[in-house]
């Protein structure tokens, strides 16, 4: 593992590493923020995903995370959204390739030889991060924006009991029935929607339910709310009833000016399930 940077940050330190990923077949950059009380001990840890173009820097720099994580002493992993590099698959089009690696493990040619973002977050990262560093495996917990939101859901789902509680901010939900969403499922898993339904947060909500609370925030304004599909999940979480809350909030859109106005209240959510787990 390589340090990139180390920064004083709140208390505590705001890293970039990267280390070498047999899941993606290259290099792949992370954050992590450990705040003081690290020092000490292992600390829980808040998994935030990023959406669609971003690298681990957007939220590590946007969302103003560390100085709530650093007040609740929890610390903060902000990994890469998709592998890259040169000789890592790539298109022109922003919801697929690099940056678009949509949380799954892709099975189609040429995505399948490195975007397999399911294995780095679900096995080789979490690893990494609670070998190396002051975190303990044993409290966890999980959240994501947009395409990050739809990751948060859909690995929390798919990894029962790993994660104390699950949040997102404006997440995809229903890509097996967004054409938009669906673009980059057909790339990487194949044109039979079957293969979606695991990366698919409405369907697994209605088939499966999560076991950790869930808090989900929807900007009202959203310019992309046709493609999010919230009220399929909001729905889904109805007719299961799911013990959580879907709020939408007036007026707000799909930027981090959102998401950094509800970050205090995410993070103090996630403390409260950690401290409690």
């Amino acid at each position: 593992m390589e340090t990139i940077s180390e920064n004083r940050c709140f208390g505590g330190t705001q890293g970039v590493y990267r280390a070498a990923s047999s899941a993606c077949s290259c290099d792949m950059t992370f954050g992590l923020f450990l705040p003081e009380q690290a020092r000490l001990g292992p600390v829980p840890v808040l998994w935030y995903l990023s959406g669609l173009t971003c690298t681990h820097e957007n939220a590590m720099v946007k969302a103003g995370a560390q100085a709530h994580a650093a007040r609740h002493g929890l610390a903060l992993v902000f990994p890469d959204t998709s592998p890259r590099g040169e000789g890592v698959a790539d298109d022109a089009a922003y919801n697929v390739g690099q940056g678009a690696g949509f949380y799954v493990n892709a099975t189609e040619a040429p995505w399948a030889a490195n975007f397999r973002m399911w294995d780095y977050l679900a096995e080789e990262l979490p690893q990494l991060v609670t070998t190396e560093f002051a975190i303990d495996p044993e409290r966890q917990a999980i959240t994501g924006h947009s395409m990050g939101g739809h990751g948060a859901l859909t690995l929390a789902m798919g990894l029962p009991g790993r994660f104390a509680s699950v949040s997102a901010f404006a997440p995809i939900t229903h890509p097996t029935a967004s054409d938009w969403a669906g673009k980059a499922m057909t790339a990487y898993l194949g044109p039979d929607k079957a293969a979606w339904a695991p990366h698919d947060a409405t369907l697994m909500m209605r088939e499966r339910g999560l076991d950790a609370p869930l808090l989900v925030d929807q900007g009202g304004a959203d310019q992309f709310l046709e493609a999010l599909m919230p009220e399929a999940l909001a729905e889904a979480m109805a007719a299961r009833r799911q013990p959580g809350s879907f709020r939408i909030q007036p007026g707000y859109d799909h930027s981090y000016f959102f998401v950094s106005t509800f970050m205090a209240e995410h993070v103090a959510f996630h403390a409260d399930a950690m401290s409690a787990a």
